[in-house]
Formats: structure tokens, C-alpha cells, sequence
């Protein structure tokens, strides 16, 4: 009975001291699980221009919460335990801890558990497996149109939000980017016909959704055949006007290495505020510059700006994320069209070259059949060129006149209204043959041959011989009569001055 006894009571102290360790043990409801794991689950989107009253407690949002915003693929996130000793969250001390950490100095700080999650399926990342702890979260790849979002700070767990009694290891994150989206460049050269005329490149800048903005620039990068004239800078949505020197700057310079001449238009504080109250007032406002040049050479002239939407995009080169965005390609186009001048001898009836024909261009046939506003080339170096002459092998080469298929950056076909046909006259004819009788419609392509166009001149009189006053007999008779006339007035003056003389005496 005493052996019964003795063994009751031992278990009656192993189940008193089971619940005392029990009670020791921290309760999953009320302390974090020392053992359990968890996870950071990052769901991307960009920033939204409208604001939002989304909650940010660590709690999954439903879908309808973040309809309307945009998710973003592709985003990498670096992830790190930060020195599990100082903040060991199975204790107070460790998130007491926490007050003085910060992802600044989080970043130099020991760490573990370092992992690397991409988005994707709509923007979500899932670091699963991460034992409790302060995690550093560090945005590391975006696309290059995109600011990256802050480096911040997670705990796993959190307390739940949803009754404040318990801990909830599955945390949900939204960080956002700034997203610039790319800007546009559009070109104007509708009624430009030659070298030397000036057109209009307007670049439409997108704005950041961010305030404040702490930096904005356009720089766009002129072609070596482009010469800067004038530019001005506005807001659109709504209308704003802007000044240089007070809302921005503008440099013209030669880019690094010297290859083209950069315009570059900077903002000042007073302007990065006015594009925080445009972007405000309406979300679709941009910057709008427009850059007027003068084409120097003829060719294919294709330009691109680029549009730094932050201060941190202004270290970056383009193409790099976090730099500048591009915008898309903006051209036009100058070419040649050749001729070959040639024509009968009038000896021997076999075709030649024919030197010394004179053209001059027009861009309508109205003004070609009345000679009037002849086309104009003034190239960057010698004098404008309204005459065009043919050499010695007959040819003659008008360079520097617009694409007759290209409009405002974008190739017309024949039979639009906005296709440029040239038409020539011919001022001057080779010696000893006709002008010809109507103006000669051609076209500027951009495959260009050694001869676009054979023309043929007609002999002087269409190679007929003009008939003379008379034959030689004629000729002779004439002058032999003409002697005999004069003779006899010889004569009759004499005979005259004999009588006089007789009657005299």
C-alpha cells in the first residue's frame, strides 16, 4: 500500500510540475513561438496618382482594394534578418530594442537569413521560411522607367491588428514606385521643303506622382545636322506658362563626349513646385518643351530626349534603372533627287550629255508655271542655292529637299494630300536647244540612285534649219544692183554740178 502510495504522490508531482512548465512556455496566442517561422509577402503596385485610404497593418487587402492601382512584374527584393541577438523578438528587451533601428544604419548592421524574391503573377513575392526576427527589405531591381521605394523594415511577427490579442506571422507589405512613364517627341516639318528651314520637335514630359518632386530635367540630345534656334517650356492640364530662369534653366552645350549639342532644360525649386500643383490639379498634366531647329545637312535626322524625373536619376546613365526615361523617336527626313540632261547632236543625231542647263525647284505646280517662290537650300556652310546647273556629264544634283514620303515623322503614300511632289523649270537651256515647255514633276525618296530622273532637251527649232532672206544668187543680184543704184547717183550729182558750173559762167 505504501509503494502505491509513494507512486501517487510522484505522479501527483510530475503533473504539478508538467503544468507549471506549461504555464511557463509561452502561449502561442499571447508570446511569439520562439520556434515558428513566417513569412513577408510583397505585393507591388505602382503609385497612384488619386489618394488612397488602404490600410497598412500587415493584413492582406482584399482584391477590390487594389483594383484600381497597377500591379508590377519583375521587381526584385533582397531580404536580410537584422542581428537576431540585440533584437530577439521572443523577448521585450529585443523590440524594445527596435526603437533606435532604422533601414539606414539596418543596412551595415550583422544580419542573416539573407533571401531574394522576384514579383510576378501580379506583382507578388512570398519570402516564406524566415524564422522571427527584424527583416531588411530592399528593393534591388525595377524596370528603368521606375524610382524604387525606400529600403524599409518588417517584423515577423507582428501583433494581429484585427483583435490585438494575438501574433500574426504572415505579413503583407504594399510598397509602391514612382513610376515615370515614358515621354513622348513628336516632330513638325509639314511645309518644310529644304535645308535651312526650321522645325518643331515637342517633347511632352510625363510628371512623378510624388511630393515633393526634388529634381526634374529634360535633356535632349540634337543631332550633329540639327542647329538650336529657340525653345520654350509650359505645363499642360491645366496651362501654365513657365519662365526661364525663374522656373527653370536652360543650357545649350556640347554633350560628353562632343558629338551633339544638348539642350538641357532643368528646373528650380519654384518649378519642381509648380509640377507638384499641376500633377495635383489634374493627373494627366505634363511638361511640354518645344525645341525649333534648323536643319544643316540633308539626311535621315533621328532624335530621342531623355526625361530625369528625380534628383537620384540625374547620376544615372540612360538606360540604367533609376535613370532617365527615354522617349520614343522622333524623325525627319532631307534627301536628293538627281537629274541627267541630254539630247541629239545636231551633227551627228547621236544623244550627248548636255551641259549648262539651269533648274530652279518649286513645291507646287502653281508656282513652278509662274516662277514664283523657287525653293531655297541654305546649307550650314555657302551660300543658299536657288539654281541648280548641270555639269559636263549632264547630271546636276539638288540636294537637301524634304522627303517627298515623309510628313510630320511618319511615311505618307502617294495620293495624300500631305505627299510633297517638286516640279522643275528649266531657266536656262544648253546652247543650241529648246527649253523645256512645261514644269518636270519629281519625287525625293530615300533610296536615292546615281540618276532619278533621264531628261531629254530638244535641238534649237526641233532640229530644223531656220531658211535664210534669199539664195546666193539672190544675194549676189541684190548687192549687184544695190552698186549699180549708187553708181548712177554718182552720176546724176556730177552732171548736176557741171551744169550749175556752165550756167554759172
Amino acid at each position: 500500500m505504501m509503494r502505491i502510495g509513494v507512486a501517487v504522490a510522484m505522479g501527483a508531482v510530475l503533473a504539478l510540475s508538467s503544468g507549471s512548465l506549461a504555464l511557463a512556455a509561452p502561449d502561442p496566442l499571447v508570446n511569439p513561438d520562439p520556434g515558428a517561422t513566417g513569412s513577408i509577402v510583397i505585393h507591388k503596385f505602382e503609385r497612384s496618382s488619386t489618394t488612397t485610404t488602404l490600410t497598412n497593418d500587415g493584413t492582406e487587402l482584399p482584391p477590390s482594394a487594389t483594383a484600381g492601382l497597377v500591379a508590377m512584374d519583375g521587381v526584385t527584393f533582397s531580404l536580410k534578418r537584422i542581428d537576431p541577438t540585440t533584437y530577439d523578438l521572443a523577448t521585450n528587451e529585443g523590440w524594445t530594442a527596435l526603437k533606435s533601428l532604422t533601414a539606414t544604419s539596418a543596412a551595415t548592421m550583422p544580419s542573416d537569413n539573407a533571401t531574394t524574391v522576384t514579383t510576378a503573377g501580379g506583382g507578388l513575392a512570398t519570402a516564406s521560411n524566415l524564422p522571427l526576427g527584424v527583416y531588411l527589405v530592399t528593393e534591388t531591381g525595377y524596370p528603368a522607367d521606375a524610382v524604387p521605394a525606400e529600403p524599409f523594415l518588417v517584423t515577423v511577427p507582428i501583433t494581429d491588428p484585427s483583435g490585438l490579442n494575438t501574433w500574426l506571422y504572415d505579413v503583407h507589405v504594399y510598397p509602391k514606385n514612382v513610376v515615370t512613364k515614358a515621354g513622348t517627341k513628336t516632330v513638325e516639318d509639314s511645309q518644310k521643303y529644304a535645308v535651312g528651314d526650321t522645325i518643331k520637335w515637342t517633347i511632352l514630359g510625363n510628371i512623378p506622382v510624388a511630393d515633393p518632386i526634388d529634381g526634374y530635367k529634360i535633356v535632349d540630345p540634337l543631332d550633329t545636322r540639327l542647329d538650336y534656334t529657340s525653345a520654350t517650356v509650359s505645363l499642360t492640364n491645366p496651362d501654365t506658362t513657365l519662365t526661364e530662369g525663374g522656373d527653370y534653366t536652360l543650357v545649350v552645350a556640347p554633350s560628353v563626349p562632343a558629338l551633339t549639342n544638348d539642350v538641357t532644360i532643368q528646373f528650380t525649386t519654384t518649378g519642381l513646385a509648380k509640377l507638384v500643383a499641376a500633377k495635383t490639379a489634374n493627373a494627366a498634366a505634363q511638361v511640354k518643351v518645344i525645341i525649333n531647329t534648323k536643319i544643316n545637312i540633308a539626311g535621315d535626322i533621328v532624335n530621342t530626349a531623355q526625361i530625369y524625373p528625380n534628383l537620384a536619376s540625374f547620376d544615372i546613365q540612360p538606360g540604367q534603372p533609376g535613370g532617365p526615361t527615354p522617349t520614343n523617336p522622333a524623325e525627319t527626313k532631307y534627301g536628293n533627287v538627281t537629274l541627267k540632261k541630254h539630247g541629239l547632236d545636231a551633227t551627228t543625231k547621236v544623244d550627248k550629255t548636255l551641259e549648262g542647263a539651269e533648274f530652279q525647284v518649286f513645291a507646287t505646280e502653281a508656282d513652278a508655271l509662274a516662277k514664283t517662290n523657287p525653293i531655297t537650300v541654305t546649307p550650314k556652310v555657302g551660300a543658299p542655292v536657288d539654281t541648280w546647273t548641270t555639269a559636263a556629264d549632264g547630271t546636276v544634283t539638288i540636294s537637301g529637299l524634304h522627303n517627298s514620303d515623309w510628313h510630320d515623322g511618319a511615311v505618307v503614300a502617294p495620293g495624300d494630300p500631305n505627299y510633297q511632289y517638286y516640279w522643275l523649270v528649266e531657266t536656262k537651256a544648253p546652247a543650241g536647244y529648246e527649253l523645256l515647255a512645261k514644269p518636270y514633276k519629281v519625287e525625293v525618296l530615300n533610296t536615292d540612285t546615281v540618276v532619278d530622273y533621264s531628261i531629254e532637251n530638244s535641238l534649237a527649232n526641233g532640229g530644223f534649219t531656220l531658211p535664210f532672206t534669199g539664195s546666193l544668187v539672190s544675194t549676189s543680184i541684190f548687192y549687184g544692183g544695190g552698186a549699180l543704184i549708187l553708181l548712177g547717183v554718182v552720176l546724176m550729182v556730177i552732171r548736176s554740178r557741171r551744169k550749175v558750173s556752165v550756167e554759172g559762167s
